[in-house]
């Protein structure tokens, strides 16, 4: 797989270069792994999981959810680092058939997925470290509620020149024909 994106995080509008990847996260019962995707344009988290696993299926539960509630055109671009499941056969398979696009940056050289990496730094130091997490349960509902509630509607962001993703988005959609 090819690096399509070039650490061009800025396209033109939504659902054209999403990215992803995959955190962990210490809860009293084990290991709880994050999934993320975020549109570049907007700096909205538009698909994640969370599970006690970090198979394939979990990034693929991420990004069926981008896909579900977005409708994204074909051909727009998925960008993650080079984790063995974002080169799985059964990930290419489920983006070749959703029309999904892979990309992958360089081994090693987290710049390459800055915009997922950013957003990882975010919720750690603003959600994560700052609770103890008695189940997955638990850590489930608190990142709903963050991504949902608080980082996607009312978080500003200075690389959006400090607007929240969904007021982005409606600032800077591009204008449709309105109907006869």
């Amino acid at each position: 797989m090819a690096d399509l994106v070039s650490r061009n995080w800025s396209p033109s509008a939504p659902n054209r270069t999403w990215v992803g990847d995959v955190t962990y996260i210490k809860t009293w019962t084990g290991w709880a792994f994050l999934a993320t995707v975020v549109d570049c344009h907007s700096r909205r988290i538009v698909g994640f999981a969370i599970a006690d696993h970090m198979r394939t299926s979990l990034i693929i539960d991420a990004l069926r959810m981008a896909i579900i509630h977005r409708n994204p055109p074909h051909g727009v671009i998925f960008h993650s680092d080079r984790g063995a499941q974002y080169t799985s056969h059964e990930f290419r398979d489920f983006c070749r058939r959703n029309g999904v696009r892979p990309s992958v940056g360089r081994t090693g050289i987290c710049y390459d997925n800055a915009v997922a990496e950013s957003f990882f730094a975010t919720i750690k130091k603003e959600l994560i470290h700052l609770h103890p997490w008695p189940t997955l349960a638990h850590l489930k509902v608190a990142v709903f509620e963050y991504i949902e509630s608080y980082y996607n509607r009312r978080r500003r962001h200075s690389s959006i020149a400090y607007h929240t993703p969904a007021e982005y988005e409606l600032t800077y959609a591009p204008q449709r024909p309105k109907a006869a």
